[in-house]
């Protein structure tokens, strides 16, 4: 029989509904807990990073009931498991690339960046977008594929959505790491009286940057292999690689949220904090030996 009109399986092992069942709880609680921080902050920016947590444990939801289904899957589960942990973390990377932004023009330190501050965030976003739409259409083929050779055609509008995203996210890196480096040699005025924590949530950038770039090198060879390599085979390299690391991804911004440099107040220069108990309040136009 030709490749051409061999049909696909949609799973080659029966799905754990245990493991999805405790991933959808996670993914539950550090989703609502990033709801009531973003209401309770108002950092509306951070709106598509909410969208991408939510998709996630609908996504588990999606295997869980996919499990119950072995072997006589339907194809609704496996598209809400496949597109929705698929898309999520193009949308945690979005709020993502706004911090480093934001960072920028808190520490006046934009001749520090390879690009401007105003272009940043659309330089990202813009590939962002672009990896998005490649991944939902490569989702889209292989949800409605009746072939082998169809759904190879949405494994390779995927993988090249991913690398669009590798790619991006590594300059990405690259620029956030160059501008810490150049200002920590050459601080700005700013950089220094700002009272809000930048440097550490630039290091936070760091960590959720490796986890998401882990995490779309091993999406890349898990569609590279194709349905007869070891990573579609195994289930446990999802959770691994995927499942864990966002999640992970999600609670580290549950502790470091960027509420504290998103707001009007600390754009405009000025900005409240509470350390041990007490609450403070600053003014950057205030140099600091006379606060």
């Amino acid at each position: 029989m030709s490749d051409s009109t061999t049909k696909f399986v949609l799973y080659h092992y029966t799905p754990s509904l245990a493991a999805a069942g405790i991933f959808v709880v996670l993914f539950l609680a550090t989703a609502f807990l990033h709801t009531f921080q973003l209401f309770k902050n108002r950092t509306w920016y951070f709106i598509p990073f909410l969208i991408g947590g939510f998709f996630e444990p609908m996504g588990y939801i999606g295997r869980a009931i996919s499990s119950k289904q072995s072997p006589n899957w339907t194809i609704g589960p496996y598209v809400a498991q496949s597109l929705l942990t698929l898309l999520a973390p193009t949308l945690f990377a979005a709020s993502i690339y706004m911090i480093l932004g934001r960072i920028i023009r808190l520490t006046d330190g934009e001749q520090h960046s390879l690009i401007r501050a105003r272009w940043l965030t659309k330089v990202f976003v813009g590939g962002d977008v672009l990896s998005f739409l490649a991944q939902s259409a490569g989702g889209g083929m292989m949800a409605t594929a009746k072939t082998a050779s169809a759904q190879k055609n949405g494994q390779y509008a995927i993988t090249g959505g991913l690398f669009i995203q590798v790619v991006f996210f590594g300059f990405f890196m690259i620029v956030a790491g160059l501008f810490h480096y150049r200002i920590s040699l050459r601080p700005t005025n700013r950089s220094i009286t700002v009272m809000v924590p930048w440097q550490r949530y630039l290091l936070v950038l760091y960590v959720a940057s490796t986890f998401i770039m882990i995490r779309s090198v091993f999406r890349i060879a898990e569609y590279v292999q194709g349905q007869d390599g070891s990573l579609l085979k195994t289930e446990k390299y999802l959770y691994l690689f995927d499942a864990t690391l966002m999640f992970l991804t999600m609670v580290l911004f549950n502790v470091f949220h960027p509420s504290k440099i998103i707001s009007k107040e600390v754009m405009k220069g000025k900005w409240s904090s509470v350390e041990g108990g007490i609450a403070y309040e600053y003014d950057s136009s205030v140099p600091l030996e006379q606060r």
